[in-house]
């Protein structure tokens, strides 16, 4: 390669790693996938029909079957409009009708080739590349559709040839081997989490003791300093005042990350009708606000109450670690005030979390929500914001950010409202 070309070839690879990274860490990760996938079927039902009846002419091949798979994946050019729950149909139904029938029922009437032999074992991989349990509904949907497409017309024969038996102990050992690996993936993610919270746990133990000596300590010399004269009175009272706030923040910090941390391995699914004005209500009553000026900075603008499925204490998680980021936010940027807007007259009730401070990076906002990445770095454990995404999936609710960077972040929180009269 010649020189002048190098930088040129060093900033290409840079930019493919970057999106490739921000595809992989995506907030509506599902939604790039079904992107991504609908791009390649599109362009490969033709491309491949074109290849294997012109160039290498296969002894098999059908376009009805692949024209039916070009719609489909066509279709999810689209997906960013679909709703979660038709998402999850579509991406079912173009799994099954394109990683398991097409591929299967091509490698049982070319009479199990080489060609769809590895062609069948590439889409199996493929497919078990998304959830496991998606993964088996699709595979065993789509192999009984393709045997039963091969067994009425009389082909029977085909099933119980040799040369489609022995591609089943590869096939069925590649989706053990994928399976096992995505389970190890799941294991050692859950270790971590569980690390993290014991080790949150041994130092919230220690840092509790001192913390209630210093509070001690504190009321002690604060009712020494009311024998002193007014001035040296008020001014150690101020600075009395400014540690035990300090000590009551490092308490309900305490709590938070404990809070964070267990919330992991529990369970998330909703078992109570929350009102979300009581709750945010709640947290604005909690929170250890630095100062009266921190606390006017921020601002609730309740347009219309609404309930939502969910957990009461769940819901402190959330918006204590949203306010907690905004805050911080505004404390970097030195300016800005916090928002928080009550939206329940909409078709979809939502709520809107929205700071005028540094905002987000473009180049870091499809990052935010992945499990232990922080913005900035180092400023966290990068838990809070995978958390909260964690919790409003398992609602069937959506948490997503709308940022300009240098002016403003919003979170947008939007909650489905049919199961919360059911808990009430």
């Amino acid at each position: 390669m010649t020189p002048p070309l190098q930088p040129l070839w060093k900033q290409w690879h840079h930019r493919l790693l970057l999106k490739l990274r921000r595809y992989h860490c995506h907030q509506e990760h599902a939604t790039a996938r079904v992107l991504l996938l609908a791009a390649m079927g599109t362009v490969g039902m033709p491309l491949y029909y074109v290849v294997w009846h012109y160039f290498f002419p296969q002894e098999y091949d059908s376009l009805p079957l692949r024209g039916i798979g070009l719609v489909l994946c066509a279709l999810g050019l689209w997906a960013r409009h679909f709703s979660r729950r038709w998402l999850e149909r579509y991406l079912l139904l173009t799994l099954t009708y394109v990683f398991s029938f097409f591929f299967s029922y091509m490698f049982l009437m070319n009479h199990a080739s080489g060609v769809w032999g590895e062609s069948l074992l590439i889409a199996l991989v493929v497919l078990f590349h998304f959830d496991t349990a998606l993964a088996w509904r699709a595979y065993v949907a789509g192999t009984v559709a393709a045997c039963l497409a091969v067994l009425v017309p009389g082909h029977g024969h085909i099933l119980l040839s040799r040369a489609v038996l022995q591609q089943l102990p590869i096939h069925w050992f590649t989706i053990a081997v994928l399976s096992a690996a995505k389970v190890s993936r799941d294991v050692l993610e859950q270790e971590r989490l569980a690390g993290l919270g014991a080790g949150l746990a041994t130092v919230a133990h220690e840092l509790r003791t001192p913390l209630a000596s210093v509070d001690a300590n504190v009321r002690g010399l604060g009712r020494l300093a009311r024998d002193a004269t007014d001035t040296d009175r008020a001014n150690r009272l101020d600075a009395l005042g400014r540690i035990q706030f300090e000590v009551r923040h490092m308490h309900h910090m305490i709590d938070l990350f404990l809070l964070s941390a267990t919330a992991v391995n529990r369970n998330l699914r909703p078992t109570e009708s929350v009102c979300m004005g009581e709750a945010v209500a709640a947290v604005l009553a909690r929170y250890p606000f630095a100062s009266a000026a921190q606390r006017q900075a921020v601002v609730c603008d309740l347009r219309h109450d609404f309930h939502f499925a969910g957990q009461n204490e769940l819901a402190v998680v959330i918006l204590l670690n949203l306010l907690r980021n905004a805050l911080k936010a505004i404390h970097r940027a030195g300016k800005g005030r916090v928002r928080i807007v009550i939206d329940g007259a909409r078709p979809t009730p939502r709520l809107l979390f929205i700071d005028t401070a540094c905002g987000v990076a473009p180049t870091q906002l499809p990052l935010i929500f992945r499990r232990f990445y922080s913005y900035p770095a180092h400023h966290g454990t990068g838990i809070g914001l995978a958390l909260c995404k964690e919790i409003m999936e398992a609602w069937d609710a959506t948490i997503r950010c709308v940022s300009r960077e240098t002016a403003y972040a919003i979170f947008v929180l939007e909650f489905p409202t049919s199961r919360a009269a059911n808990l009430r």
